[in-house]
């Protein structure tokens, strides 16, 4: 007699930072990143669209692995309802942080955990960052390193721009790219339960 095989959990990222907070709070857990195309809407709030395309890619990934919780998660930098997505190149990685220095910006996080059974339980996190004012000079050592490029806001919390931030309201995990106090409330939901 055989026991049925218990789900895994399926990280749907191939973001370095998301493995990073699953590892820190001690949990086993496999990678499969999926390509989907991470454009808004056309009027499409930040909020909205992150929780959207976490969903998606959740579900994306879901496709291969049927029996097992899959979790999705994307993050979205809003600054006057635009969105501040992965920067192109440095123009564009400086051109946005031209746009949040000395500014107050949204960081908006969904997060979606697809249980072994197919329910999707999803939720989102908001959190506000403040800059300080930015000379030409930290912009460009800044865009000098690699960090900046594969951040959406084209820069990342926990690195060297830790040196911009003059205040955080809400999750720091939320900046970093998976709020885990919503994965928390989600985990519970699904059935996954605690880190392991």
């Amino acid at each position: 007699m055989t026991s049925a095989k218990r789900p895994r959990l399926i990280l749907a990222s191939a973001s370095p930072r998301r493995a990073a907070l699953l590892r820190r709070i001690g949990w086993d857990f496999s990678v499969h990143p999926v390509a989907i195309d991470e454009s808004s809407r056309p009027g499409e709030e930040a909020e909205r669209g992150s929780m959207r395309l976490a969903r998606e890619k959740a579900l994306h990934c879901r496709r291969n692995h049927p029996q097992d919780y899959v979790l999705g998660a994307d993050t979205v930098v809003s600054i006057d309802r635009a969105w501040l997505g992965k920067p192109r190149d440095r123009d564009e990685a400086r051109e946005m942080l031209h746009r949040l220095s000395g500014r107050t910006h949204h960081v908006f996080s969904g997060v979606a955990l697809v249980a072994a059974d197919g329910t999707v339980h999803e939720g989102v996190s908001a959190t506000e960052v403040t800059f300080a004012s930015l000379s030409e000079e930290e912009i460009e050592r800044y865009l000098d390193s690699s960090e900046p490029y594969d951040k959406a806001g084209a820069y990342a919390i926990q690195g060297a721009a830790s040196w911009f931030i003059e205040g955080v309201r809400g999750s720091v995990t939320n900046v970093v790219g998976l709020p885990l106090e919503v994965l928390r409330r989600l985990a519970r939901e699904s059935g996954l339960g605690a880190a392991r």
